[in-house]
């Protein structure tokens, strides 16, 4: 057995293996391309009315009293801060829940859209758990990371089998564009190796990211290439940063002094994000974004002093030593958030392109096997009627 027929055998049992699962992960990673933007979106019906006229924001501590005036039971932990004018601010409330209040009257708007959410946890739980229940959410994602390390195989190997091993204008043009007027097993053919050759390099980046977030061994060997060591897992049980809050003693004195600096600062900044100090904590903590969300590398950290109002420290990509800097690029190049927009819509196209790849894969492999089954037929109907003659 030659090499390219030895990884041909592997290249389709790891297809049979995974198939459905990839199916299943690719389809959820269409539909969770734009989660962020269309969130944001929906989101936009419940914000409260804010006058672009208005310039003069309420205090931090105004802010959370309006929460609580406005949703009791709430236990506030955090505001987040736009830069548009007509944005309001969103104070989190709870997990995964965030209030939108006009952060210059403190009127509040609602929590957002539930249903949007309810589409996105239900296409996140499918990407990764494969729909399983919390009792069942390590069974379900031991699946998905087996078989997208399957698939990172398929891929690597499949770029391989569509290398033409005769490199002219015709063998080129079967392998990487599309035919008019195929069907049944060449149109398979044409569609798997043109959606792989368009695809495969962003791919690859999309599925290898993919086993780094599913495998600490994977991640641990980032930083070992990197050069550093790397950081070690949390204790089990251990608590989130911050200590207990107890929202109405909250002391928020000098918070809007540290935040206007800020502001001052970074000219750029699209949101800043305050988290609430528990009433123990002696440092205050901004996260700067001047990106989307999914871009590190345009974000920051500014730690003060809550007594003195002193910076403490600050941190930016650039200040994270290397394996940092790649474990978090692999973690949103997974998204292509990293890129912004157009990066999403490349991982997007490449998720989308898996799809096809699956099905046209699948499609091939049952093809194979009704074909040896009938050959397998045929030979026994000649081997009976041989045995008939002969008996004869």
């Amino acid at each position: 057995m030659t090499l390219r027929k030895f990884i041909f055998w592997l290249h389709l049992a790891a297809g049979v293996f995974a198939g459905i699962v990839v199916l299943i992960m690719s389809v959820t990673g269409v539909a969770l391309t734009y989660q962020k933007q269309m969130t944001e979106w929906a989101d936009k019906a419940y914000w409260p009315p804010v006058s672009a006229t208005d310039s003069n924001r309420l205090p931090v501590d105004s802010l959370v009293s309006k929460t609580l005036a406005a949703r009791p039971d709430a236990n506030p932990s955090a505001i987040t801060f736009y830069a548009t004018p007509t944005a309001p601010a969103a104070v989190t409330i709870g997990q995964g829940r965030n209030l939108y209040i006009n952060p210059y009257t403190g009127e509040a708007g609602g929590e957002g859209s539930e249903r949007i959410r309810s589409f996105f946890r239900f296409m996140t739980d499918w990407h990764r758990y494969l729909g399983a229940g919390a009792e069942n959410r390590a069974i379900g994602r031991a699946i998905t990371g087996a078989c997208n390390l399957a698939f990172l195989f398929i891929v690597g190997s499949g770029f391989y089998l569509w290398w033409p091993r005769t490199w002219n204008v015709q063998a080129l043009r079967s392998v990487t564009w599309f035919k008019r007027g195929l069907s049944g097993k060449a149109r398979d053919f044409n569609w798997h190796n043109t959606f792989g050759f368009w695809t495969a390099l962003p791919l690859f980046f999309v599925v290898l990211s993919a086993t780094v977030i599913s495998y600490p061994f994977a991640s641990n060997l980032v930083y070992r290439i990197a050069g550093v060591e790397a950081p070690r897992p949390a204790a089990r049980g251990a608590s989130a940063p911050g200590n207990p809050r107890q929202v109405s003693a909250i002391d928020l004195s000098g918070v809007d002094e540290m935040l206007l600096r800020i502001e001052q600062q970074e000219s750029e900044w699209r949101t800043i994000n305050l988290r609430l100090p528990g009433t123990n904590d002696s440092e205050v903590t901004f996260t700067i974004d001047r990106g989307w969300g999914g871009q590190p590398q345009l974000r920051s950290t500014m730690v003060f002093d809550r007594k003195s109002g002193a910076l403490l420290r600050s941190q930016s990509f650039a200040d994270q030593n290397r394996g940092q800097q790649a474990r978090s690029w692999l973690r949103f190049v997974h998204t292509g958030e990293f890129y912004g927009l157009p990066g999403q819509t490349v991982a997007g196209i490449a998720s989308l392109a898996g799809v096809f790849l699956v099905w046209t894969g699948l499609a091939l492999a049952l093809r194979r096997l009704l074909a040896w089954l009938k050959r397998s037929r045929k030979r026994e109907q000649l081997v009976q009627a041989a045995c008939s003659s002969s008996t004869g």
